[in-house]
């Protein structure tokens, strides 16, 4: 019996999970710094929350390819609130954000075409364009002053086969918002070579400064996908809800095609989506939480970080990550394993496509007490083996 290769991975245990699985294995105590699941971060969700999983309409199978109009009328009151009329027509639901990406690969692309990733950026893609026999090709975010777009970076990835461009709004873990600037400049680009846009939109909501715009809005003459859901939105990735908003040239040709390819799979379910009518208006909720948790273990990595001038942390904008550069002494992989000999997880920063060298991310969602031990404990380890006093 034979195997696709799109399925021959490597699947052995990497040397850092091997670690964490026997320490866990162990009983050892470990401060989580890469903590991302906000259902185990102490949230308080609404003791009502699932009651509205229970709706008797969801006893009746209505197969809608696109999904359920409440559910998608509920999707565009979310984007007015963003200053973005988005019509009921426009959407298409799906289980995941990883879903819809494959639906929009699917869409866009033909076997061997290319999609433009920036990075660092969110170690998912690969696995999926492989699946869709389509392949990757990155584009530099580079740090100057804050996180930017490079232009012509872009502009030099960009082939003959290349149909898309990705962009995570805020970018994750960098925490950039895409400027007006670089909008425009993308556009031009798109424009040109007849590329659509990709926009993850998952953090939206999770600025430091204002509402920031949406690329729902749409960017004159370029076809934009937006997909966003309800695992960062609401807080609730367990519920598996998420979304396309298809705007621009050829847009109805899209929305055609994709309904044919949801049809295909009529993956969503009647329960989840009816309850979606009250998870999206009652999201305020979860969100105020989660940013006054984001906003005190910033404040909380700042302030211990006065103790260690070598190690910057980079400006960030929006998201619930930051970026750390520290001395680029030895591999990051060791010094992820030092931590977590010590009890401390964090990500290398070479898991976001940064190099092997000089990076650290920090999830901002943990407890504040489990993320002050763990950073106490990296810049003791920091300043002791990569310069500072960490005193």
């Amino acid at each position: 019996m034979g195997f696709s290769r799109r399925t021959d991975w490597n699947t052995e245990e990497s040397k850092l999970a091997q670690a964490h699985r026997a320490r866990v294995a162990a009983g050892l105590p470990i401060a989580d710094l890469t903590a991302s699941n906000p259902t185990r971060c102490g949230f308080a969700y609404g003791p009502g929350l699932t009651d509205t999983l229970a709706d008797p309409r969801a006893l009746d199978y209505d197969p809608q390819p696109k999904g359920l109009l409440a559910a998608r009328q509920a999707i565009c009151s979310y984007y007015a609130g963003h200053g973005a009329m988005v019509n009921a027509e426009q959407v298409v639901l799906t289980t995941s954000t990883s879903e819809a990406y494959s639906f929009l690969f699917r869409l866009l692309c033909d076997p061997g075409n290319e999609i433009l990733i920036p990075q660092p950026g969110y170690p998912l893609f690969d696995f999926l364009a492989t699946l869709d026999d389509v392949q990757i090709r990155t584009a530099p975010l580079v740090y100057d002053h804050g996180w930017q777009i490079e232009p012509e970076g872009f502009r030099r990835a960009i082939t003959p086969l290349t149909r898309a461009i990705v962009l995570v709004h805020p970018n994750n873990p960098t925490g950039h918002f895409t400027k007006p600037w670089e909008i425009e400049a993308l556009a031009e680009q798109c424009r040109e070579h007849h590329v659509s846009l990709i926009v993850d939109e998952v953090f939206l909501d999770y600025s430091f400064a204002g509402t920031p715009a949406t690329f729902a809005k749409g960017i004159e003459g370029v076809p934009v996908y937006v997909v966003s859901g309800l695992s960062k939105i609401a807080g609730l990735p367990q519920m598996k809800a998420a979304w396309i908003v298809a705007t621009g040239p050829r847009r109805q040709e899209a929305l055609s095609r994709l309904e044919v390819i949801a049809d295909t799979f009529l993956s969503m379910n009647a329960p989840v989506q009816w309850a979606m009518q009250s998870w999206i208006p009652g999201r305020r909720a979860i969100q105020e939480q989660i940013r006054e948790r984001v906003r005190l273990n910033l404040a909380e990595l700042d302030r211990q970080l006065t103790r260690l001038p070598a190690t910057q942390r980079l400006d960030l904008e929006g998201g619930w990550y930051a970026v750390l550069r520290i001395p680029a002494l030895q591999p990051d992989e060791q010094t992820v394993l030092d931590l977590l000999d010590r009890g401390v997880w964090v990500h290398p920063g070479y898991f976001f496509g940064m190099e092997e060298g000089g990076w650290l991310v920090v999830s901002l969602l943990g407890q504040p007490a489990e993320f002050s031990t763990g950073v106490t404990v990296l810049i003791a380890y920091l300043g002791t083996h990569q310069g500072g006093n960490g005193n």
